[in-house]
Formats: structure tokens, C-alpha cells, sequence
């Protein structure tokens, strides 16, 4: 039996050395790509949740501001009885919450929609402060679905309307004053949003929050809640667009609580009407991200925010929303 040997060898040295050298650079490579992508990753995570913070704050406040001046079959604020009128905020005695936010903030049809400039104004507290800078905008409609008195009236504040006139109620009982078969009945909904310095839901965040007209139950007179809407808002501002000459077009933007379209106003301009509002909202990411620094010049509405040179991501955006109860 003939056996045969045959010599062995490994790899040399200098082969060895070559193969880590290639293995390497794909190894750093592939690092690389990975850190790469992970980092593009989590900057359009952070750009898709400041935006859909922003659509879903601009939807809230905008689903409000189309239908203000709606007194469910008309639109016709003026001929809604039990509203401010005349100085006398209260005409039919309504049970109105215990802490209200103003004398009339509830009652004054009249204006649909109002707010107060970079400032907060409203009597009722902002929950943990209001944003400086910031605006306020206060909503007054009915709703848009008719409503059962029977069943839902109980400490609610409602509305029953034809098309040419409206009263105001409180409770199960519809008033049978003058309304025929063709009125309906609404409940009445009072909102103004606002920005507070800190978030309920997470801490060191600002958030769009909202003061909210609400049943009391039966027996309980009607009360306001404040109500958490978006966390990651920093700034709210809000600019009315006025028809002055009753041309159903926008004549000029004012600033909320010109006394132009006020009534009780001494400035007011007879049959001046809001027609549109210009929203604006600076919406904040949750998170720092490192190696971002916002050097942006921020300037909404009327104000100048300045430079914020922190690493937060921050997005402005705006709408103009036409009310639909506005042209005669």
C-alpha cells in the first residue's frame, strides 16, 4: 500500500493582513450606512410627528371656526333671544356655570368669534399659565346635528331655532314662546383656545388647550372644563378677515378684539361682519434632537417670536378658514 502525503499551508501573513484590511473598510462601511440611516430615521420621525401635530390642531380649531354664527336653522345672531344684549348679559336669568370665564362670555352671540391678542384676558384660570405671545380664540355656535331636549337637555344651555329666529334654554323643557313645527333644537357650544406653558400629558411640553362650554347632569347648572388639545404647541395666533361694506368679500385682517366688528364697541362699523380667519401656530417637537439648532426668525400673526437657537425642531404653519354662516 502506497500512501501519499501531501503539505499543508495556511494563509500567509501578508494575505492575512489583506483580508482584514478589506473586511474592515466593509465592516466601517456598513456602519456607517446603518448610523446614516438610523439618523434620517429619526429626523422624518421627528418631521411627521410636529406635522401631524399641526394638522391635527389646525383640524380641531377649524372644524370650530366654519360653523361659528351657526344657530342651528339660521345664522342670524341678532335675532337669538336670551343673548347679551344692551349691557345686560344675562336677559332670560339662565343658569350659567359658577366659574365663568367673562360676564359674557357665554351669552354674547353677537360676536361668534372673538379672542384677545398676545395676551391670555379671560377670567377663568389657564391651567399651569398661559404661553406670553400668545393669542386667544374664542368660538360661539350651536351644533350642527339637531338634539333631543328630552334626553340630552338636562343643566345644558340649548338652542331652538327656526330659520328667521332663536331662543335660548336650559333643560328638557323646549320653549313653545313662537316656534312651529319646522324649528329644531341645538346645544349651545362655547369654546377658546389658548397655549399653556406645560403639558398634563407630558412634562416641559407647551400644549393647545381649550375651555369648553359643557352639561352640568340634571339638576347641575352648565360649567366649564379645560380640556387638553395637542401637546407640542408653542404659539396660537389668530387674525380676523372683515367685510365692511357688505359685498360679502374681505375688505381687511384685524387683530381679535378690534372693536370693528364688536357692536358694543365704540369703534364698531355698522354691518361690519367677520367673513374669514387666518390661523397661525408654531408647533414644537417633543424631543431635543442633537445636532439641531433652530435659528429660524419666527414670526406669526402680528408678533415677532425671535430666534429660538435651542434644538428643537419647530414647524409654522398657517391657514385662512372661511366661515360659512358669514355671507348674507
Amino acid at each position: 500500500m502506497i500512501i501519499s502525503t501531501r503539505n499543508q499551508s495556511g494563509l500567509t501573513l501578508v494575505e492575512l493582513m489583506v483580508a482584514l484590511a478589506i473586511g474592515s473598510f466593509l465592516m466601517i462601511g456598513a456602519i456607517k450606512i446603518y448610523t446614516q440611516s438610523r439618523q434620517a430615521f429619526v429626523v422624518n420621525e421627528s418631521i411627521a410627528r410636529v406635522q401631524e401635530t399641526a394638522q391635527f390642531a389646525m383640524d380641531t380649531i377649524e372644524a370650530d371656526l366654519r360653523m361659528a354664527s351657526n344657530w342651528g336653522r339660521n345664522s342670524r345672531a341678532l335675532a337669538v333671544e336670551g343673548r347679551s344684549i344692551d349691557g345686560d348679559v344675562n336677559p332670560r336669568n339662565l343658569p350659567l356655570p359658577a366659574e365663568n370665564c367673562g360676564t359674557d362670555w357665554v351669552l354674547n352671540l353677537a360676536l361668534p368669534i372673538d379672542g384677545v391678542n398676545n395676551g391670555y384676558g379671560l377670567d377663568c384660570p389657564a391651567k399651569e399659565g398661559a404661553q406670553a405671545n400668545s393669542d386667544v380664540i374664542t368660538v360661539r355656535r350651536a351644533s350642527v346635528m339637531p338634539v333631543d331636549a328630552a334626553t340630552d337637555g338636562g343643566g345644558r344651555l340649548m338652542i331652538q331655532s327656526t330659520r328667521i329666529q332663536g331662543e335660548i334654554f336650559e333643560g328638557e323643557t323646549i320653549p313653545d314662546s313662537f316656534f312651529a313645527a319646522d324649528s329644531s333644537t341645538h346645544s349651545l357650544i362655547v369654546s377658546s383656545y389658548y397655549v399653556s406653558r406645560k403639558s398634563d400629558l407630558i412634562d416641559g411640553v407647551p400644549t393647545l388647550r381649550r375651555h369648553r362650554l359643557v352639561a352640568g347632569g340634571d339638576g347641575l347648572r352648565p360649567r366649564i372644563v379645560d380640556e387638553e388639545v395637542a401637546p407640542g404647541v408653542e404659539n396660537l395666533q389668530i387674525q380676523l378677515g372683515i367685510d365692511v361694506d357688505q359685498d360679502n368679500s374681505v375688505d381687511r385682517y384685524v387683530n381679535p378684539g378690534d372693536p370693528i366688528y364688536d357692536p358694543a364697541a365704540v369703534g364698531y362699523v355698522p354691518g361690519a361682519r367677520v367673513m374669514t380667519a387666518r390661523i397661525w401656530m408654531i408647533v414644537r417637537g417633543i424631543n431635543i434632537e442633537p445636532g439641531l439648532q433652530d435659528k429660524r426668525d419666527y414670526e406669526p400673526g402680528d408678533v415677532d417670536l425671535g430666534t429660538k437657537n435651542d434644538s428643537f425642531r419647530r414647524m409654522q404653519v398657517s391657514k385662512t378658514i372661511l366661515l360659512r354662516n358669514a355671507r348674507s
